[in-house]
Formats: C-alpha cells, structure tokens, sequence
C-alpha cells in the first residue's frame, strides 16, 4: 500500500484509501453551493441571523443540544468512538469534533454549533444500523462540519422549534429565511452524502443505508436492487398528479427523499466523480481554487435549471389537471 492507503483496524473495518489534505469542494453538490449563495442574498437573511443568535449565543446552544446525550469515548461507546476516529483519518481530519449519543428511538443525527461543531448520534440509529452503515452517517455529518454547514443547519432548527412554538423572532422574516434554510438543507444533504460515502468507500454499503433509513431493519424483507428501481421510476415519473405531490410532499421538509437521495448519489458515481476521487483527483485544501468562478457559474446554472424545472413542473401539472378536471364536464 502507498502512504495513501492504511490496513484494516481492530474494529473489522476494510481498509480503505486516506484522502489526504482533501477540500470539501470535492464532494460539494452545484446546487447546494447554489441555494446557499441564494439564501445568503436574502435581504432579511443576516438581520435574522444576528438576532437569533444574539439571543441564544453559543453556550446555551450545546447546552440545549447535549443535555441528554452521552459524549462518546474511548470510555463512553468505546466502538462507536473506534468507528468514528476511523472515519475522521480516513477524510484527513486533523480536529476531533465532539460525539454525542442521544437517547431517542427516531432513526437520525445531526451536527449543530456555531463555534465549536459537534455531532449528535441518535441511538435508534445506532441500533438500526451496523459497523460500516454507521461509519457512513459519521462521514456525511462530518461532511456537513467541513463543508461549513453547520451554522446555518442550527440556525433551522431553531426557527423549526420557536415556530412551532408560536415564538416570533422577527416576525414575516423568519419564516421567510425558514423556507429558504430549508430549501438550502435539503440540496446540502446531496453534498454529504457524497462525503458519506468517500469516507466508507462502499457503494453498497451507503445505497443499503438509505434502503434502510426509508423503511426500517429487516433486510431479510428487502430487495436494494428493487429500492434503486423504486428510485429511478420515481425520479422519472411523469404522472401529472405525481408532479404536484412530489414538490408539495418536499415542502417543509429538512431532508429530500431517500429514493432520490440514492438516484442522485448513483449519478454522481455513475459520471466518474467518485472513482476519480478515490485515485486521487480532487481537490486539496492547500491548493489555491482556480476555478472558483466556475464552480459558482456551474452551481447558478444548476439552480436555476432546478427552479426552472421546479416551476414547469407546477404550471404543466396544473395546466393538465385542469384539463382533466374541466374535460369531465364537458363528457
């Protein structure tokens, strides 16, 4: 093996390829640096930012995120910790970032803070998912740190929370921030997973996560090979009411669909990206960016290609649906 490459550890993880001095630009999604440079154009964006956070700071942020969670250690879930530092090699990360388990049946996890990120672990997660499926959901939220994602990530789960909670923070403003917090979530999502898999380097391995974060554990019940088919015709369905229920069923939501979560991570492996990377063609934090200008040309235009694509969606739909619903009178 080269200096790139390291032997399997005591955990029984597979050896993988340490992507030294990695950028995360080289995981980065177009359209989530695209939503993000949208959402930061808000006029109402920082305004809604400073007073948020003016008003909870950072201690009470991590108080508030880790009062029921156990800081994870060579002491505390000492294979969950083995799996983790493997992970933070394997992405070339220097800064341990604090573990949390939290005590909770719903399947997730996060990473929140402003100053100091940390990842909370959900434990119905853990107990879902094996070795080398948890390995994966550490690297897409250790993405989300290195991708500086985790300010803004805080920032919609707060307003998620004080809204339900009738707690206006500025008023119109912050639901308008919301909408679009969320709309950048979900497209930074794509980006992670990405990160996810670089970090366990088994397609496989991440597709059957997915497989089994949308509809439970029992693999002995499950087919991934009918999941991806599942996920294609879903993507490609041209059904009019399925059009306007695929863009109304997103909306409000923190997380994009695990079917077209797994379809666009298959295109990103698909184009080459993927094993590119893995040979060592990527992007590497202490080389300049010169191609910084066209990377935003390239988000822009997959954004609005997006948008674009959102909104022919909606008019056709609606176009069509009113034809049907009219012609039924004229029968």
């Amino acid at each position: 093996m080269d200096d790139q490459d390291r032997t399997a550890t005591g955990n029984g993880t597979r050896a993988r390829r340490v992507l030294t001095d990695i950028a995360p630009r080289a995981w980065e999604h177009p359209a989530d640096k695209a939503a993000l440079a949208a959402l930061r154009k808000l006029p109402v964006f920082d305004d809604v930012l400073r007073k948020l956070f003016g008003f909870f700071g950072e201690k009470p942020i991590r108080l508030a995120f880790q009062a029921n969670a156990v800081k994870v250690s060579e002491k505390q879930f000492p294979k969950i910790y083995a799996l983790y530092k493997d992970v933070l090699r394997t992405m070339d990360c220097e800064t341990e970032y604090d573990l949390f388990i939290s005590q909770t049946p719903v399947v997730n996890a996060g990473a929140y803070g402003m100053d100091r990120p940390f990842i909370i672990l959900n434990s119905g997660t853990v107990a879902l998912l094996d070795d080398e499926e948890l390995s994966y959901i550490l690297g897409h939220e250790l993405g989300h740190i290195l991708s500086d994602h985790v300010l803004y990530r805080t920032m919609t789960v707060l307003l998620i929370e004080l809204a339900g909670m009738g707690f206006p923070i500025v008023g119109i403003a912050a639901r308008a921030v919301l909408v679009a917090l969320l709309e950048w979530g979900r497209k930074a999502e794509l980006s992670c997973d990405r990160a996810g898999l670089l970090s366990v380097q088994d397609p496989q391995v991440v597709m059957g996560t997915m497989l089994k974060m949308a509809g439970g554990g029992d693999t002995e019940q499950m087919s991934l090979d009918e999941f991806i088919l599942q996920a294609e015709e879903y993507r490609d369905s041209g059904d009019v009411a399925d059009q306007v229920f695929k863009i109304l069923n997103l909306m409000g939501t923190t997380h994009p669909f695990w079917v077209l979560r797994l379809s666009e991570l298959r295109a990103w492996i698909e184009s080459g990206a993927y094993d590119r990377t893995l040979r060592g063609e990527y992007s590497r934090r202490t080389e300049p960016d010169p191609s910084y200008q066209e990377d935003l040309r390239e988000a822009a235009q997959a954004y609005s290609e997006g948008a674009r694509d959102l909104l022919d969606q909606m008019t056709s739909a609606a176009r069509r649906m009113g034809e049907g619903f009219f012609g039924g009178f004229r029968k």
